[in-house]
């Protein structure tokens, strides 16, 4: 099976410590990184994903409002120069691929897509600890 993500959830799983919106959020969020440990591949989409799922039932999630559309095509652009792919096609997060990405937003080479985001003063915090306590491990991958 196939996970799917909008671009900037990538980059959110660099940093995922198990916090979220909600414990829905977080339980669906927790299950997905199995899923990646257990080997699934990634497939990058445009709008809700995966880890949206738990959101929807709201009045108005805001999983379609501009500003995140605007984000995802950041990452996307960001993670594809990266990569040097066009990521069209569904791809695995090895250890390579994990600690490439990882460096990256450290420097903040992948991070234009953080700008203004509610988490990302949480995000500096667990890339300035050298990934302490990430869920998403390349043990995993």
């Amino acid at each position: 099976m196939t996970i799917q993500l909008r671009a900037h959830h990538l980059l959110c799983m660099l940093t995922y410590i198990g916090r979220g919106y909600t414990p829905a959020f977080v339980a669906n969020y927790d299950a997905i990184i199995v899923r990646l440990g257990g080997g699934e591949t990634i497939e990058l989409v445009d709008g809700p994903d995966d880890v949206c799922v738990p959101l929807l039932t709201e009045g108005e999630p805001h999983c379609h409002h501009d500003n995140v559309l605007e984000r995802d095509r950041l990452a996307r652009l960001a993670i594809s120069d990266l990569l040097q792919t066009d990521l069209t096609r569904p791809f695995s997060l090895d250890e390579q691929v994990l600690s490439g990405l990882r460096a990256a937003f450290s420097t903040g080479q992948i991070r234009p897509a953080c700008a203004g985001c509610e988490w990302a003063e949480l995000c500096d915090s667990v890339a300035q600890s050298g990934y302490s306590g990430v869920r998403l491990n390349a043990r995993l991958c």
